[in-house]
């Protein structure tokens, strides 16, 4: 089979969430519905979203937050989605796009979006690489797409895996998509976790720091609080190259939409995973 021809299955089907199609799509309208009844008490802003910050945990425990954001794009279209991730399961240095063909989820196939991928490679240069490097078991991108499958139904992919997130590459990313994606309709989706296995109290701290320089919209103060270890958040990079991206197109909304921890699903309150949806427009 050629490159390009290759279709990425799902790695964490039946883990992170179902792997039948049916319980699957069961599962992700109960949390849209669910966000979408809390989101109608509370939120005023119509303006379409340019991105989202979107967790990537277990649906079971952060499916509610991640609906949230991605409630609000019932109504919506977009050609092209850009969604960027970290890389947990390997380093490399610079930020990966996918090679193949699509991604697949037990919803069905999501074809990547050849030109968008072109384009990107060439204004980012050096730092960025066409390759599977980063996409074969990550979980980060694959547990956004169910949720994007059944809510925008059509679109185009664009799947960025950072394999090194410094401060550097942040900007470079940043400033690549917002150059992209005026040019385009583009939705873009920054996968991240916040705080990792503190205690309830302190996870709700030290996510509060991340969550302060996120409404501030200030990528800098947010990247020297991760680079100082202020605040944490395992997609770092993407939030901070969304922000960037957001920030160059002059979208000066934003809304924090959910933040909870692995605790308030779990009851466990010893050592919790934070979660955040958030939503610039």
């Amino acid at each position: 089979m050629k490159e390009r021809d290759y279709v990425r299955p799902p790695a964490v089907a039946g883990l992170f969430y179902p792997s039948d199609k049916i319980k699957l799509e069961q599962t992700v309208r109960e949390f849209l519905e669910n966000a979408g009844t809390r989101l109608q008490e509370s939120r005023k802003d119509k303006c379409k979203p340019f991105g989202i910050i979107s967790p990537h945990a277990g649906y079971q425990f952060s499916g509610l937050a991640a609906a949230h954001g991605y409630s609000l794009l019932e109504k919506e279209m977009f050609q092209t989605v850009i969604v960027i991730s970290p890389s947990h399961r390997e380093y490399f240095n610079g930020v990966s796009t996918f090679s193949g063909k699509a991604y697949s989820t037990p919803l069905g196939q999501i074809e990547i979006d050849h030109g968008m991928r072109e384009m990107f490679l060439e204004k980012m240069g050096d730092i960025a690489v066409d390759s599977r490097a980063g996409h074969q078991t990550e979980h980060a991108i694959e547990v956004q797409l169910p949720f994007l499958q059944l809510t925008l139904g059509n679109f185009k992919l664009l799947p960025i895996v950072m394999g090194d997130q410094k401060a550097s590459y942040c900007k470079s990313l940043g400033m690549t998509v917002a150059d992209i994606a005026k040019e385009t309709d583009a939705l873009v989706v920054a996968s991240s976790d916040l705080s990792h296995y503190y205690d309830y109290d302190t996870a709700n701290e030290i996510d509060e720091r991340c969550i302060d320089d996120i409404i501030k919209r200030d990528a800098g103060a947010f990247l020297l609080d991760l680079e100082t270890r202020r605040c944490e958040a395992c997609g770092g990079g993407p939030i901070a190259s969304c922000m960037i991206a957001a920030n160059e197109l002059n979208h000066k909304a934003i809304s924090i939409l959910y933040h909870c921890n692995s605790g308030d699903s779990s009851g466990d309150k010893s050592a919790v995973v934070g979660y955040l949806s958030a939503i610039f427009s």
